[in-house]
């Protein structure tokens, strides 16, 4: 095995993407970022020119990322990480389909496209650690944006299967983590509600120690544990008056 650590992120021109690459290549990772916009991507580069790799790429066009994960694979050799950091959400109380259909093709479909490419290439190498970027949104429903809440369920619960599906492979070195962030200071915190607001950079610390330990599943930050525990039990019908 290459006792060089590498990664890949998907999403990491900015927000939590951005800052884990950065705590990567801290920790004397090769690092392979994508992105559609190349910019931020050189820019990050620049600052880590031995040890970035920069793909432009488009989560929603799930062929060209199968090409892209392709191409850097064959750079890196093996993989030991992969990050999936990719998302979008917008409030759309009025269900307009624009809105719905990019949260669905970016946070469904592109996300389903890298989590099997991940998957694929972890059992065929025996090893690598898959990393999905969720949310408390996944618990539960929403009225002010239902595509990212139930986008997010649908994350969450794809995660638990590949998850399950690890068991099935003889190395038992194949693990997955599902990053479940409240409110965290990025363009991505849905609203105007800054409840337990946390910053990107305290945000960032907190998954990057979850990956380091490989839990099942993390909440962001900690103490959103309760809320999770109190989302999971209440009934829709408050949900209906309170949300």
């Amino acid at each position: 095995m290459n006792k060089t650590k590498t990664a890949i992120v998907f999403g990491a021109t900015s927000g939590i993407g951005k800052k884990l690459t950065e705590l990567l290549v801290k920790d004397n990772f090769i690092v392979a970022i994508t992105g559609r916009r190349l910019a931020k991507l050189k820019e990050l580069k620049a600052q880590y020119p031995n040890q970035i790799i920069i793909k432009k790429n488009d989560i929603q066009q799930v062929g060209e990322v199968e090409i892209v994960f392709n191409e850097i694979v064959r750079e890196l050799g093996e993989v030991h990480l992969v990050i999936h950091s990719s998302g979008v959400g917008e409030v759309n109380t009025e269900l307009e389909w624009d809105i719905e259909n990019k949260t669905i093709q970016t946070n469904v479909v592109g996300a389903t496209k890298v989590y099997d490419l991940a998957y694929n290439l972890f059992e065929k190498q025996q090893f690598g650690h898959l990393v999905g970027i969720s949310s408390i949104a996944s618990l539960r429903g929403n009225r002010e944006a239902p595509s990212y809440f139930a986008s997010k369920a649908y994350q969450k619960s794809y995660l638990e299967s590949l998850y399950i599906k690890t068991k099935t492979i003889k190395s038992k070195k194949v693990y997955v983590t599902d990053i479940r962030p409240g409110f965290i200071d990025t363009a991505m915190a849905l609203g105007d509600g800054v409840f337990w607001m946390v910053t990107l950079e305290k945000a960032t610390k907190q998954i990057y120690s979850a990956i380091n330990k490989k839990k099942r599943a993390a909440y962001i930050s900690k103490r959103w544990r309760f809320i999770a525990w109190v989302l999971k039990i209440v009934p829709a019908q408050l949900l209906k008056i309170a949300t």
